[in-house]
């Protein structure tokens, strides 16, 4: 049986490991052209956060996204001003927390996919309020906002206000991008967190 003092350093451990395997992956980033703006560049840096969320609770997940997001900071700096980190930040809590909860009581394969189906679902609908009302009005100081919003009428005509960026082209790159996390996270949470239990 662990003691306190031993049961946190674990804790620490496993939330440093998969908070620095995160910041790792967050540098391998590609965009989605056919389906939002080039900017929006997709990662997989979620997918140890969700792990953890699903094996130590949700507020470990925060504290791995925070950790990573930090990391990121002090590898590539920022070129937006510290607003793609605050976004990747918040819509990475939106993600795994509603998630990390539901996993949190209800601990069986059908569980996790209404955890990850949820997240998904949370994620993709504060991507559209979230860059509609504050993260692209912030971007358009660097790049004026009829240039953003002509580049996503490139990919769906339909696209004439940053509301209908949002609501067209955000919130289906955040759909799809929960998904392929959800699915890979699907594949290998049993295997992770075997691995994660060897730190003790």
């Amino acid at each position: 049986m662990q003691t306190k003092s031993r049961k946190t350093l674990t804790f620490i451990a496993r939330i440093a490991l998969l908070a620095a395997t995160a910041a790792i992956l967050m540098i391998f980033e590609f965009p989605l052209p056919f389906i939002a703006p080039t900017f929006y560049e997709l990662d997989f840096s979620e997918l140890p956060v969700l792990i953890g969320a699903f094996s130590m609770g949700p507020l470990a997940g925060v504290l791995i996204e925070l950790i990573k997001v930090l990391l990121n900071l002090l590898i590539n700096g920022t070129d937006t001003a510290f607003v793609g980190e605050l976004a990747n930040f918040i819509m990475g809590c939106a993600f795994v927390v509603p998630a990390g909860i539901i996993y949190k009581f209800y601990k069986t394969k059908s569980g996790a996919l209404v955890a990850m189906l949820s997240g998904t679902i949370f994620m993709a609908i504060s991507a559209y309020f979230l860059n509609a009302y504050l993260l692209i009005p912030t971007y358009s100081k660097f790049l004026p906002i009829e240039q953003i919003i002509s580049m996503g009428k490139e990919i769906l005509p339909v696209v004439s206000t940053v509301e209908k960026l949002a609501l067209y082209c955000v919130v289906p790159f955040n759909f799809v991008k929960g998904v392929l996390i959800s699915a890979i996270t699907f594949v290998l949470y049993k295997h992770i967190h075997r691995l994660l239990d060897k730190i003790s």
